[in-house]
């Protein structure tokens, strides 16, 4: 399938508008996605997924995200993952989320515009989380559960989103819709114009 392709194949950084609104913070690149590509959520369905759905709400430039070099920008939104490198079986160990959480850590603080992160799996919404806890910001209490379309206001205004991923496993079993995912999108938007 991708025999001719060179393979990235190293650990992939995150990508966006640099005055970004929004954050949206996936699971790990995809073997044959962001690992071959290097771009994350680009050149597989979980992006197809996304890139259509941002495009829809004016996050994308374009509905299709193929390679690094397509020329596809972000308005208003940088994507980033918890774990850099593609995991086997797409499950990352504990030690490499804890490996790559100052990555993630980093780009939050770096991000000083960013109003609402929307956490793709709970692996993402707990990562996003364990960022914001060691970086020393203060955490909502009782500490929020993930569940799809669930949002929560952060001590410092920022309000962090739910979503399942937009994975095969998700979306064809219909334990993601389209209407559901463009539901979380559809939030966002309003939340940034508000």
């Amino acid at each position: 399938m991708y025999l001719n392709d060179h393979y990235w194949g190293r650990p992939l950084p995150g990508y966006g508008d640099p005055e970004a609104r929004v954050l949206i913070v996936g699971l790990a690149p995809a073997a044959h996605g962001g690992n071959r590509t290097g771009r994350m959520f680009t050149g597989d369905r979980s992006g197809d997924w996304l890139f259509s759905t941002l495009h829809k709400f004016g996050f994308a430039s374009s509905p299709t995200s193929i390679h690094r070099n397509d020329g596809l920008t972000l308005q208003q939104a940088y994507i980033t993952a918890t774990v850099r490198c593609a995991p086997p079986d797409n499950k990352p160990m504990p030690q490499e989320r804890t490996n790559c959480l100052p990555y993630l850590m980093r780009e939050v603080d770096l991000l000083e515009n960013i109003s609402v992160i929307v956490a793709l799996g709970k692996i993402a919404f707990d990562s996003y989380l364990a960022s914001r806890q060691h970086m020393g910001l203060e955490l909502p209490k009782p500490r929020p559960s993930f569940g799809h379309g669930a949002g929560c206001l952060l001590p410092d205004g920022k309000i962090l989103v739910a979503s399942y991923h937009p994975s095969q496993q998700n979306t064809q079993t219909g334990r993601l819709t389209k209407e559901m995912f463009e539901g979380v999108f559809s939030t966002v938007r309003q939340l940034v114009d508000a």
